[in-house]
């Protein structure tokens, strides 16, 4: 049995293929989607943003390329391809591609009993 079906297995991969930066886009790949694990492949081109939200899971956010502002509360970060940051179950938070980024988006949520 696979629980990530939607990318190839047993095979070397760039995680960055499979969401190319497109012009004024922001695209997204969902990998995983259950009830308490959430894994996708976002990019956005520069000067995109993902508006004010909150997750009801805890969410890890693996930039892969570009430079992304997270805006978590009232706090800012620049995080760089290779860093990560983890924002906490119900922090708003907002995104916005200082240059164009792309990332992997990791949320662990409760299990739902």
């Amino acid at each position: 049995m696979s629980y990530i079906e939607k990318i190839a297995q047993r095979q070397v991969i760039d995680l960055k293929q499979l969401v190319p930066v497109e012009e004024e886009q922001m695209l997204s790949k969902t990998l995983v989607q259950r009830d308490d694990l959430g894994m996708t492949i976002l990019s956005l081109d520069q000067g995109q943003t993902i508006g004010g939200h909150a997750s009801t899971g805890d969410a890890m956010l693996n930039i892969l390329s570009g430079v992304a502002e997270v805006t978590i509360d009232q706090d800012k970060f620049v995080v760089t391809a290779d860093e990560s940051i983890v924002i906490l179950a119900n922090s708003p938070h907002a995104l916005y591609a200082q240059e164009a980024f792309q990332m992997l988006l990791i949320v662990v949520k409760p299990e739902v009993k």
